[in-house]
């Protein structure tokens, strides 16, 4: 049974500590002003004011020595948080034996390849070929390329509020602002529908299910009658759980009639687990909720952990319609990679996967403090997710849902790390923080993070 006290070992003690007068603290400051003078700023977190400087499981410290808790898991990658002791000596054990592999078959690879498909959901366990590579982006770049070969057809479905990547062809189906205003055309083929988002549903229904339906009714008609142009699609492509949208989850049923939808026309079940995966929902995998099988299946962040890891797994009958070495990938699996993501996989799933259990029952309890928290603080809208998932989706007024603007957001943060926690936002207004902290998360930080938000957010002026 895990112990509260050895996962307490897992990170530094007595967090949040800081010391400095205000944050970004002096040091951190002058690293802040000085990298746009020498790193783009395209990167993801752009100008988040947090510099790190050392990372132990759950908690994070800066160049000044504050000491926080980090509640995004270096966006849901850390799973079993930074340098785990297991992860840390897999890394040793390999680096003295071997690293680089190039692309070709090796004795870790293949190793695990073999664990990756024993932990895959329905439908592709002990079933599928796994195509290694570096980053989610990368998996869903093949996912599109494999696709095409496979069904011999062009177009693909994604959803509103997706995000699946950045580069040329999967950042087409990503929809946010910021990675598609000034860099098209995109790839053609693309088609966008409704993801059931109850709070602001695009339809104007007041319950999920009513959104759930109206969604599921959508792709329905728009795979299955003729004249809607989508005549050639060869996959729809969904993430489990929405990530950067807005931390959305969606029923069991949604993606039931999603799956029925996608045989009747033909078309493939694709799961983006990328960010939703590696435990992160109280199951390993976020489609498991629904009892669906996908036919291929993404995955990134989580497995890697401290470690680039992402792949594509394929059923396999799908999968030798491949061309062999018709997609080179010089760096995947890097022996150290794998080294690493095998350990992680060991950790999360080990003991009939209780870290996980574990996610799940404290993930549940979080969740309805928070939701007691809302019902006193006017800013909160809406409070939802699943296991180490959860969105707060923040509004100046409750009635119309007008949700909170930069300034006010980055209020928010700065009041965080005003008290030693790091949470990052998303959503398409972005305005919704995510609680995203390691499966190793001892109980008595995600409470001390959860009564700081609360904190925050009930004094907070608009």
């Amino acid at each position: 049974m895990i112990k509260e006290s050895d996962l307490e070992k897992l990170s530094f003690p007595d967090a949040p500590n800081i010391i400095t007068d205000s944050v970004p603290g002096p040091k951190s400051l002058k690293q802040l002003q000085e990298a746009p003078e020498f790193e783009s700023m395209a990167r993801g977190a752009g100008r988040f004011p947090f510099v790190f400087d050392d990372g132990f499981g759950s908690t994070v410290k800066d160049p000044d020595g504050n000491l926080y808790i980090d509640i995004t898991a270096g966006v849901a990658v850390n799973s079993v948080g930074r340098r785990h002791p297991r992860v840390v000596e897999a890394i040793n054990k390999q680096s003295n034996k071997l690293m680089h592999a190039s692309d070709c078959s090796s004795s870790l690879r293949l190793e695990l390849a073999k664990k990756v498909s024993g932990i895959m959901p329905k439908g592709l366990k002990d079933n599928c070929i796994t195509y290694f590579t570096q980053s989610g982006s990368s998996a869903l770049e093949s996912a599109i390329k494999f696709v095409r070969k496979i069904t011999g057809r062009s177009q693909i479905i994604a959803f509103h509020g997706a995000y699946h990547g950045v580069h040329c062809g999967c950042g087409s189906l990503t929809t946010g602002d910021q990675y598609r205003k000034d860099f098209g055309p995109f790839i053609p083929g693309v088609i966008h529908a409704p993801y059931p988002y109850s709070y602001r549903c695009c339809f104007g229904t007041k319950s999920q299910k009513a959104c759930e339906e109206m969604c599921a009714n959508y792709v329905e008609y728009l795979l299955n009658t003729p004249y809607t142009a989508a005549d050639d699609v060869g996959a729809v492509i969904i993430e489990a759980q929405q990530g950067e949208g807005g931390y959305l989850a969606p029923n069991p049923e949604f993606f039931q009639r999603l799956k029925a939808s996608c045989e009747r026309h033909g078309a493939l079940f694709i799961a983006d687990e990328v960010q939703s995966g590696a435990g992160r929902s109280g199951k390993m995998w976020a489609i498991e909720h629904s009892d669906v099988e996908p036919d291929m299946l993404t995955f990134g962040k989580g497995m890697g952990g401290d470690v680039p890891m992402a792949g594509l797994s394929i059923r396999k009958d799908l999968a030798k319609k491949i061309v062999d070495g018709s997609q080179p990938n010089t760096f995947a699996a890097n022996g150290v990679s794998a080294a690493v993501c095998m350990t992680n996989i060991d950790i999360i799933t080990e003991n009939d996967c209780e870290l996980v259990n574990r996610v799940a029952k404290l993930g549940e309890q979080t969740k309805k403090r928070l939701l007691k928290g809302a019902k006193e603080i006017d800013c909160i809208g809406d409070v939802r997710g699943r296991g180490y998932m959860i969105g707060i989706e923040l509004v100046k007024d409750k009635k119309t849902k007008e949700p909170f603007d930069a300034d006010l957001m980055g209020q928010v943060i700065m009041g965080m790390m005003g008290k030693g926690i790091i949470l990052v936002p998303c959503g398409r207004y972005g305005n919704v923080l995510r609680f995203m902290p390691p499966l190793t998360i001892p109980k008595k930080y995600l409470d001390r993070a959860s009564d700081a938000l609360l904190e925050v957010l009930g004094d907070i002026h608009y």
